[in-house]
């Protein structure tokens, strides 16, 4: 394979430290002739610091040129009182936006060691694995008008704008169908058309891609209520859910914790595909920047070494390498090897390079 180029944006807080744990996976594939080639900048807090902004211009074009990033995390408490364009969160769904990353890829999968550190009963989630499909650069997040204004009596008024367009729906759609053909077969549709003019449209326009292009498909509609119960209730009813960017915030946050951990959870961001077939693409843990924790070496690498097995399957096209580094996390976990936050009783603590270690081990015993 020729070498692929990645941006590493660490961030803030834990970003990077469990950013290196990454990279030390990427120099064990380079030993075996899977050429990586790593560019690094800042964004989020980090940037803030050093440009006085949370995505620097030169640090989006860098992106937009290479195409495939691999992101930490960002924020803190430092940065609270910050101009809300300012705050590091904003360096993120900048990138978003424009790197066009429409969809947002975020499973839930409960690894068999760890079914007793789930918050629901091991019955409910063993063998769990569920993808929340997530559209990512619509809805009330970017719609127009947005913001805060001071009434003629002083009063104020907030208004932030739920808005989707039919082509917005239909290609979030088509890659919920087209996950679910290499999957179980089932796509969960999920909104509020019961109250929102916005649910009664997607409801219409994924039902309306759903007969037109995948009738194999099985497919249900759910109101995003009812479906935060179901997350709770019989999570393995689900394949793929497929929904808005507001709901799939909530909604994934939701089946983080019936993994046990939002640790050891990764996400994929992806975009179209361009001419030569390639999407542009952001990988990242879901757990954000834990400023509590920052600087103490206890952080769960976990999740940022599965956001890289995401982007070995869907930006480097190696899916039985993607496979081996889940294997080999899985192996560790099954080896009793925990961090702080998913720790059981009769298992080992590791800290946040030790378990690295242990995973390259694993990789090697896979090997």
């Amino acid at each position: 394979m020729s070498e692929r180029t990645i941006l590493f944006l660490p961030g803030d807080g834990i970003g990077p430290e469990v950013m290196e744990e990454v990279r030390r996976v990427i120099g064990w594939y380079a030993k075996r002739q899977i050429a990586i080639r790593i560019e690094e900048d800042l964004v989020g807090g980090a940037a803030y610091d050093r440009y006085g902004t949370p995505l620097a211009e030169q640090t989006l074009e860098k992106a937009k040129t290479i195409g495939t990033v691999m992101f930490g995390a960002v924020g803190g408490p430092q940065y609270d009182s910050l101009p809300f364009e300012k705050k590091p969160e904003r360096g993120l769904l900048r990138l978003r936006k424009e790197l066009g990353l429409f969809a947002n890829l975020r499973p839930a999968m409960v690894f068999p060691a760890l079914a007793d550190a789930s918050s629901l009963k091991r019955e409910l989630v063993e063998g769990l694995d569920i993808l929340i499909l997530r559209e990512l650069t619509g809805g009330v997040y970017f719609g127009e008008p947005r913001g805060i204004e001071v009434l003629p009596d002083g009063q104020k008024r907030a208004v932030d704008t739920q808005v989707y367009t039919t082509g917005e729906i239909e290609r979030i759609a088509r890659v919920a169908f087209e996950l679910a053909r290499v999957r179980q077969n089932k796509v969960t549709s999920v909104e509020k058309a019961n109250v929102m003019h916005t649910g009664v449209l997607w409801r219409e326009v994924v039902q309306a891609v759903h007969d037109r292009e995948f009738p194999d498909v099985a497919l249900e509609h759910m109101y995003a209520d009812n479906c935060a119960m179901q997350l709770v209730r019989k999570p393995k009813q689900f394949d793929v859910i497929v929904t808005d960017n507001l709901f799939g915030d909530l909604l994934s946050d939701c089946a983080a914790m019936l993994t046990g951990s939002l640790g050891m959870l990764p996400s994929a961001s992806l975009g179209a595909p361009g001419p030569d077939g390639r999407r542009k693409a952001l990988y990242e843990p879901v757990h954000g920047s834990a400023p509590d924790i920052a600087g103490r070496g206890i952080a769960n690498p976990l999740a940022c070494i599965l956001s890289f097995a995401m982007l070995l399957r869907y930006s480097l096209e190696l899916p039985a390498e993607a496979a081996r580094l889940e294997q080999a996390v899985a192996r560790v976990l099954e080896q009793g090897y925990r961090t702080a936050d998913i720790m059981q009783p009769g298992c080992t603590q590791l800290s946040t390079a030790a378990m690295g270690t242990q995973v390259l081990a694993a990789l090697d015993a896979l090997s």
